[in-house]
């Protein structure tokens, strides 16, 4: 038997938890886009698996602007004070199986030589629920990344739409049984995802080139079409690049993680002017070898889930996909020839 909540039902666990405090996080539609964001009512949520959303839920885990600490200058002192801990139990309902399978996958870089209490406390208290794929489009390429419609890594319980209103509920963690206890009925009734997206490109082999090929000519032709505006790695799930800041006078202020990018041409530049990823096909090939050779090397897993958010968030309609397609028709399938 499986089991089963209805639409109805699972508004009214979004209401009840944010009656009881918690934080919760959904898909909302906002001047025709939809966001994840931190919800006030259950009403403002859009629980639909075919709506496709434009951010990632790494925000929740990782802000884009983040206080590490204030400051106050007394006299001849500084009072240091830390930013409070992450206590709120935190809920996520409706990300994607790609979306959430950049959580395990960024674990070790959190916890790693240095323990960053901030995500790991947003980890610990964060229940995560998933849609199952009901339909993937061009810019998908879960399947080539181990990846797929119904990926359980980074879910705490996931949704697989019946078409009448109710979805099957699949729990794979004690906080995703613990959500829906006593919430979820016994059906007979069972869902599936769509197919996996298909992909005429090898990662593995593309990955290889990617390690041996640094000066290769082949990285400045590939970046033609990007301007450098960083919207890829703003919506990717597992780009992680942060500066960290003072901000405030010389009496008062805080320590801040912000967002940053790689693509962006500041993001290297040395005050001495000099600039060692001084083009935009420099910064790509740092793009990329950091996602399928640095990171793979170091942590083991690529760093990218096959979600297509950089590609569908382009202007240039450019992103990992396009990169690793071009790359293979290129170089990788005319060495082989």
């Amino acid at each position: 038997m499986s089991q089963v909540v209805t639409l109805e039902q699972l508004k009214k666990l979004a209401a009840d938890k944010l009656s009881a405090g918690a934080r919760v996080v959904a898909p909302v539609v906002d001047g025709g886009l939809v966001s994840f964001k931190e919800i006030s009512d259950a009403a403002q949520a859009t629980f639909a698996p075919q709506v496709r959303v434009q951010n990632s839920i790494k925000e929740f885990f990782f802000p884009k602007h983040e206080v590490i600490f204030t400051f106050v200058r007394k006299g001849n002192d500084v009072e240091v004070i830390d930013a409070p801990d992450f206590e709120d139990d935190q809920i996520i309902i409706g990300a994607r199986p790609c979306d959430a399978a950049a959580l395990p996958i960024l674990d070790p870089l959190f916890g790693w030589d240095y323990q960053d209490r901030f995500f790991q406390q947003r980890r610990a208290k964060t229940t995560v629920v998933t849609f199952a794929c009901k339909e993937t489009d061009a810019h998908c390429f879960c399947a080539a990344v181990d990846g797929g419609p119904d990926n359980q890594a980074g879910s705490d319980a996931m949704l697989f739409d019946l078409g009448d209103g109710s979805f099957e509920v699949r729990t794979f963690t004690d906080k995703g049984a613990a959500l829906f206890a006593g919430i979820a009925t016994e059906s007979d009734k069972t869902g599936s995802a769509c197919a996996p997206p298909t992909c005429d490109f090898d990662v593995e082999k593309v990955a290889v080139w990617i390690t041996e090929n640094f000066a290769s000519p082949e990285w400045e032709k590939l970046s033609l079409r990007c301007v450098g505006c960083g919207a890829c790695a703003y919506v990717c799930p597992t780009c992680h690049c942060f500066d960290i800041v003072d901000e405030g006078t010389y009496s008062k202020g805080q320590r801040v993680k912000n967002w940053d990018a790689c693509q962006a041409g500041m993001f290297t530049l040395h005050a001495s002017g000099h600039n060692p990823r001084s083009t935009q096909g420099k910064r790509q090939r740092q793009r990329l070898t950091h996602k399928f050779s640095i990171y793979p090397g170091k942590f083991g897993p690529y760093l990218c889930t096959g979600c297509g958010n950089c590609s569908r968030s382009c202007g240039a309609s450019f992103g990992v996909r396009p990169a690793l397609e071009a790359l293979d028709a290129d170089v990788v399938q005319k060495q082989e020839d």
